[in-house]
């Protein structure tokens, strides 16, 4: 399926989680081996208020998150459409989520206003279950952290 910025939108439209929870502002690339998205984390979080109050730094389960987003969900959905050969719009209600997370590391932090680039690369898609390897970045590719993390698709 030719991937165009038409195409990004679409399944960026589909991803299930929305603000305040949402984690992924673009698709920059994408095929069928790997994705490449980024978020910039706004100064307002809502939960920069309680982490930490006077030095406020994103948390690193909002890391995992916005890997998931990019990395397992959004991905996921653009795997399945391939896989039956349809838009991912064409397809019946399904929902691609986060199920799985492994050996996470944090090299980094990151504070509130930076933008972060995650790329994730399929390790397996089969039987509507994703297996990725995937990292964070900072704009100047220096690593934040990285882990294999696992999506399945939920037929609703």
């Amino acid at each position: 399926m030719e991937v165009n910025e038409e195409l990004k939108k679409e399944i960026l439209s589909l991803v299930p989680q929305q603000a305040p929870f949402r984690f992924i502002d673009e698709i920059i690339s994408l095929d069928e081996e790997k994705i490449t998205g980024a978020y910039r984390f706004k100064e307002d979080e809502f939960f920069y208020l309680g982490h930490f109050p006077g030095r406020p730094i994103t948390p690193g389960v909002i890391l995992i998150e916005t890997m998931a987003q990019i990395g397992a969900t959004a991905f996921g959905i653009y795997l399945m459409a391939c896989q039956k050969k349809m838009r991912p719009s064409e397809m019946d209600k399904a929902l691609s989520l986060f199920s799985s997370v492994d050996g996470v590391e944090f090299k980094g932090i990151v504070d509130p206003g930076e933008r972060v680039i995650v790329k994730g690369n399929k390790n397996y898609f089969r039987k509507g279950v994703l297996k990725v390897e995937t990292t964070m970045e900072r704009e100047n590719g220096e690593i934040v952290c990285w882990g294999t993390l696992m999506g399945v698709v939920a037929n609703l």
